[in-house]
């Protein structure tokens, strides 16, 4: 599973290997259709719509819902169950909304009825190597990879602390690039709210990272506008 797709405030750019290969797979992702489109004809019967769609978000929904649960197993398991609800309502789906935002409306609430089911989210470094697991393909210089693990082990131990519904608004933001509109949508609040969030979200996660850098964080240089 390939965890490197850059976010927008808190992951490092990809390597320039890396970025071709994503500006190639955009430009043959921009030839098949709209993700609304694919969708419509993966309800029509076409499975190489679902293929692409596939192709196109598995990373991004991979990663929100690592951060979100801490633990490979459950994130396998909730992956699986976000597809697996967009193929049982693929006769049913309409495109009153970005597939990405229905993509990820979906996982919200796979995620939420887990843990509802469970009452528990597991602790902080509940998985051990996850950091490490996140930043494998960080680069080829032992002392970067080094760095960069360190800060993505400090990332996540502050994305931890953050209440629920900040770190979900972040994550829907950063890791699924949702709009404000759309985030407030999946969470079933105004915009104005879910920028609330997002803005005291970053705000503390700048905070946690640099009073333990001594310095201005690497990560979420950026406030949402």
């Amino acid at each position: 599973m390939d965890l490197q797709e850059p976010g927008r405030l808190g992951v490092p750019p990809p390597t320039r290997k890396r970025a071709t290969r994503q500006r190639h797979a955009g430009r043959l992702a921009g030839m098949e259709g709209s993700d609304e489109e694919l969708m419509q004809r993966y309800s029509a019967g076409e499975p190489g719509a679902f293929d692409t769609l596939y192709a196109r978000h598995r990373t991004a929904l991979y990663r929100y819902l690592l951060r979100q649960s801490r633990d490979a197993a459950v994130t396998d398991d909730l992956f699986q169950e976000t597809w697996s609800r967009v193929i049982s309502s693929r006769e049913r789906y309409q495109p009153t909304a970005r597939f990405r935002t229905y993509l990820f409306h979906l996982a919200h609430n796979c995620f939420i009825d887990h843990y509802r089911r469970r009452k528990a989210r597991p602790e902080v470094g509940a998985e051990p190597g996850l950091e490490e697991r996140i930043a494998a393909d960080e680069g080829s210089d032992p002392a970067q990879r080094v760095e960069a693990a360190v800060m993505r082990r400090r990332y996540l131990r502050a994305l931890e602390s953050l209440p629920a519904e900040q770190r979900d608004t972040f994550l829907l933001y950063e890791e699924a690039g949702l709009s404000l509109d759309d985030i407030g949508g999946v969470m079933g609040v105004a915009a104005e709210t879910a920028k609330s969030r997002l803005r005291y979200a970053v705000a503390k996660l700048k905070k946690a990272l640099a009073s333990g850098a001594g310095k201005a964080p690497l990560y979420l240089v950026e406030q949402p506008e």
